[in-house]
């Protein structure tokens, strides 16, 4: 009796811990088989249809491109970019990094808004492009990595069309309920025209209002302007974004001018070199 209760005991452990393997294989497949594979090559360009152009102002367009199916994922992690392939007005090949508007919460496609300069290389091709047309992109591309708390908060100096990667990370941080980082940005300008994606940064600011704050500055501003005017000083960035401590970061990303002048401008304030972050 004592022999049979012993082996009834240990035919039910035997079945309680495959069952629990089975549990934890089954939880494993369900992780794996559901975490979407990127649409990305880091080692090789792939081509990808233009959808639709559409034209923002008289030389700022947003581009959206298909992946391959309609549930497909770009695949690049928050804060890098892509290299897209295209020719200029003699037929040369040009590659030039950029970063798309969209996250991978965007699924079946990506967008890139861009401003198309005059003799701007790249800005041709873009130019060119009608719908059903091809890309060449590569990638992921970048230094930056991030992860939900990595920081208390960061500060943002952004030029020109170095908004993107200041707006996808900002993006990332506010769309996730679990992220409390604050995130400060100081967007800069020539004329208000030059603004890109004002819309979408005005409604992040005035859906998240306790987490994201922005701060325009125009170097030739409209006569009923409240923002900043000149070029971005010590002491904007100084009342716009937060002291130097060790839990916050500073990110910086426009033309090389400015990029030279803020990292002057925040060595000076004290933010140390492990503080600053230069796309």
């Amino acid at each position: 009796m004592e022999l049979t209760q012993s082996n009834n005991h240990i035919e039910i452990i035997s079945i309680a811990v495959a069952v629990a393997a089975v549990g934890v294989a089954a939880g494993i497949y369900f992780y794996t088989s559901n975490k979407k594979k990127g649409s990305l090559d880091p080692e090789n360009f792939k081509e990808f249809k233009l959808v639709q152009k559409k034209q923002l102002s008289h030389n700022v367009a947003k581009f959206k491109f298909a992946l391959p199916t309609p549930t497909s994922v770009l695949g690049l992690p928050i804060g890098q970019h892509i290299s897209c392939r295209g020719k200029d007005s003699v037929g040369d090949e040009v590659i030039k990094p950029y970063t798309p508007t969209t996250l991978d919460s965007d699924i079946g496609y990506f967008e890139l808004v861009i401003k198309m300069y005059p003799q701007g290389r790249m800005s041709h091709h873009f130019r060119e492009m009608k719908v059903g047309d091809y890309m060449s992109v590569k990638g992921p591309k970048g230094r930056f990595s991030y992860k939900p708390g990595q920081v208390r908060a960061f500060g943002m100096l952004a030029g020109g069309s170095g908004i993107t990667p200041m707006f996808q990370v900002a993006r990332a941080i506010l769309e996730n309920p679990t992220d409390k980082t604050k995130v400060y940005l100081i967007y800069a300008n020539v004329t208000y025209e030059d603004i890109l994606l004002k819309d979408e940064l005005d409604t992040m600011a005035q859906n998240y209002p306790d987490r994201f704050k922005i701060y325009y500055v125009l170097n030739q501003p409209p006569e009923s302007w409240n923002g900043g005017v000149g070029f971005v000083s010590k002491d904007m960035i100084k009342d716009q974004l937060p002291p130097p401590a060790s839990d916050i970061q500073i990110l910086r990303c426009g033309p090389p001018p400015m990029n030279k002048a803020m990292a002057a401008h925040i060595d000076d304030l004290g933010y140390t070199k492990e503080m600053q972050f230069q796309f």
